[in-house]
């Protein structure tokens, strides 16, 4: 490694005669060589820089817009899913509303439907009563004719003889011929 710096050392111990020759004292050619390097590349690398610059700045540019055109898209979707969603909560609203009137109305009639059956229930009730009473009294009724119609047989035949007997017979008879038509 020392034959390598003393060989750019003693390249700076040859003697200038108008040649080309490489000037190894550090602080008298550092600023021009840089000032050289960097105007060649300023000068080679600008176009170059400026292009990468240029397709950078066009790729940025694309990219932004292509968000932009993704964030347009995603609030128009989300106005639309807004939209959908108010009209998916008013068709809510309007079947709860519609089923709790349903209900309202089912209730209703329920209970109407069955306040009809508790009122047929009691007529045919009181009906049922009342054809038994009508069936009681007939029945009593036709106890007591059967026995006041025993007791007056029994009386006449004790205190009829038997013309008189005939003569109320044929009496009877007739008053049932009359009452027989008048019913009929």
């Amino acid at each position: 490694m020392k034959n390598v710096t003393d060989s750019f050392v003693s390249l700076g111990h040859w003697p200038s005669a108008g040649s080309f020759g490489v000037n190894t004292d550090i602080l008298a050619t550092n600023p021009i060589n840089l000032s050289v390097v960097l105007g060649v590349l300023i000068f080679f690398g600008k176009g170059v820089l400026s292009d990468l610059l240029d397709n950078r700045k066009e790729r940025i540019l694309n990219t932004i817009r292509n968000s932009e055109e993704l964030r347009g898209g995603a609030i128009e979707r989300l106005e639309k899913a807004r939209a959908r969603l108010r009209k998916v909560e008013m068709e809510a609203d309007q079947f709860r509303v519609n089923g709790y009137s349903e209900i309202e109305r089912e209730k209703l009639n329920l209970i109407n439907s069955t306040y009809k059956i508790l009122e047929q229930l009691e007529n045919y009730k009181n009906e049922t009563i009342y054809f038994e009473q009508q069936r009681a009294i007939n029945q009593v009724r036709q106890r007591i004719f059967q026995q006041a119609l025993q007791g007056a047989l029994g009386t006449l035949n004790s205190s009829l003889n038997n013309e008189l007997h005939l003569r109320t017979i044929s009496a009877n008879i007739g008053l049932f011929g009359v009452m027989k038509e008048i019913t009929d």
